[in-house]
């Protein structure tokens, strides 16, 4: 069985476009001469269809142009266990998999020295790093809309938990400025009230550990099958997958060695970190302290009282 991170985001493109188009599998199968046992295995990623089937795929259901160029880009490597996207085609791809991935997670683990991840960002914070980071100022408000689109995740009725092991210097950026960092220390503060939800403060000074090498994140997440023209859940069935970012990339993991490998430096990483109760505690601190300077700086622009 292929079931690699790009087989199942192929399998989500072909199954996408085949609906767009109002077409059902016994109609595709007809079509392309295929059973639509094969055709609903390639649309869940359980087997891989050749790129020559992907393209016979594509021209039955009139896809073209670009959306056919990135579709094809993942019909090539898609028994490869890890999974490298260096082209934009490929990271749009890889995002909307990690979007996916995220929607149907049961646990969320967040491992992140420097930035507060996506989901516990505040909308000024987006806006500051997307501003920052040289996005399209007409891209901005679609993208900020995406990223809070996605906490759906942690608010639904029957959540994903959330455990955060954010670094000491991660708020000390002042990302957007002052006024920004304190409305998300208070975000935070908020969204840790919620019971599916753990933030640990990973300290400064406590040597070497598997934190420092940078942020991923490991998502276990329900699997769905693919059955003729339905799709059933399989709650019990879990998957498990690593994310790790960089400024040109993204790489996938699933392998169980990978994995685990990840589960071990989370393991590592609780060791120095701050209980719950003193992480949240460090946060509201910091929080009060730059509320205080900002008071001070604002009595002091307004100059000495006049006397009376």
């Amino acid at each position: 069985m292929a079931r690699t991170p790009k087989a199942q985001a192929l399998g989500a493109m072909l199954r996408q476009a085949r609906k767009d188009k109002g077409i059902v599998l016994d109609e595709l199968g007809a079509a392309i001469h295929r059973d639509i046992g094969t055709i609903s295995r390639w649309e869940n990623g359980e087997r891989t269809p050749k790129p020559e089937q992907v393209a016979q795929i594509l021209t039955r259901l009139d896809v073209h142009g670009v959306r056919y160029d990135e579709i094809m880009t993942l019909a090539y490597g898609t028994n490869e266990s890890q999974w490298v996207a260096t082209t934009l085609p490929e990271l749009r791809q890889q995002m909307a998999a990690y979007i996916d991935w995220e929607q149907r997670a049961t646990s969320i683990v967040e491992v992140d020295p420097l930035m507060v991840p996506g989901l516990l960002q505040t909308t000024s914070y987006i806006k500051a790093v997307m501003t920052a980071g040289g996005v399209p100022a007409g891209e901005i408000a679609s993208r900020i809309a995406s990223r809070i689109g996605r906490r759906e995740v942690l608010e639904k009725p029957k959540p994903a938990r959330l455990l955060l092991l954010l670094g000491q210097g991660a708020l000390n950026q002042d990302v957007g400025g002052q006024e920004v960092t304190v409305e998300q220390i208070h975000h935070i503060l908020t969204m840790a009230t919620r019971p599916n939800i753990d933030v640990r403060i990973i300290p400064e000074h406590r040597g070497w550990h598997p934190g420092l090498e940078g942020p991923f994140a490991l998502i276990e997440a329900n699997r769905s099958a693919t059955h003729g023209n339905t799709v059933a859940p399989a709650p019990r069935q879990l998957s498990s997958i690593v994310f790790v970012g960089t400024r040109r990339s993204v790489l996938m993991l699933h392998e169980d060695a990978d994995v685990g490998t990840y589960r071990e430096a989370i393991h590592r990483i609780m060791q120095v970190t701050l209980t719950a109760e003193a992480s949240l505690n460090y946060i509201a601190d910091l929080g009060k302290r730059l509320e205080r300077n900002d008071d001070r700086r604002s009595h002091l622009a307004k100059g000495p009282s006049k006397p009376k």
